[in-house]
């Protein structure tokens, strides 16, 4: 089991899922992602953004939520989502642990941020008025928080 795992919960655009494939091939983290998606694998745009990663990181597509969810067993979910009150830092990340984020335009679903699976609501602290980050720049936030507290094991 991968020490981490990673949810792209219908992503829509390509670079960051380009972008999320680099970074777990970096962390080790498992990249789930989970159909539709708003793009294929032969997309430019994200072999770009992947560069020659994408044989470095293990990746799964998922059909639907409720496949996702099987996949995981018994691990712990955090919802990444700006109506969360309780900050990524207040978490004790454990080994295989799921970060789950929504999609590039709308976020989470309620019924996905909210599904009885989930462990907790966490958001990343940003400035007022601001509507959200980048979903690869907010997945590599938690990420690298998550593989912090377990101590960067792997890490050259």
């Amino acid at each position: 089991m991968a020490r981490l795992h990673v949810i792209f919960d219908n992503p829509v655009i390509p670079q960051n899922t380009g972008n999320a494939i680099r970074m777990s091939a970096i962390t080790g983290a498992h990249l789930h992602l989970v159909e539709p998606l708003g793009f294929n694998f032969e997309d430019k745009h994200l072999k770009r953004a992947g560069l020659d990663y994408h044989d470095l990181a293990e990746v799964s597509i998922h059909p639907n939520f409720d496949s996702l969810l099987l996949s995981l067993g018994d691990a712990r979910i955090f919802a990444f989502t700006t109506q969360a009150t309780r900050w990524h830092t207040d978490v004790r990340f454990q080994e295989g642990d799921a970060l789950l984020f929504g999609t590039e335009p709308t976020g989470l679903p309620d019924e996905h941020a909210f599904h009885p699976r989930v462990t907790d609501r966490v958001r990343i602290p940003m400035q007022p008025a601001r509507r959200s980050m980048n979903l690869s720049n907010s997945a590599a936030v938690g990420v690298f928080e998550a593989w912090r507290q377990l101590g960067f094991e792997g890490a050259v």
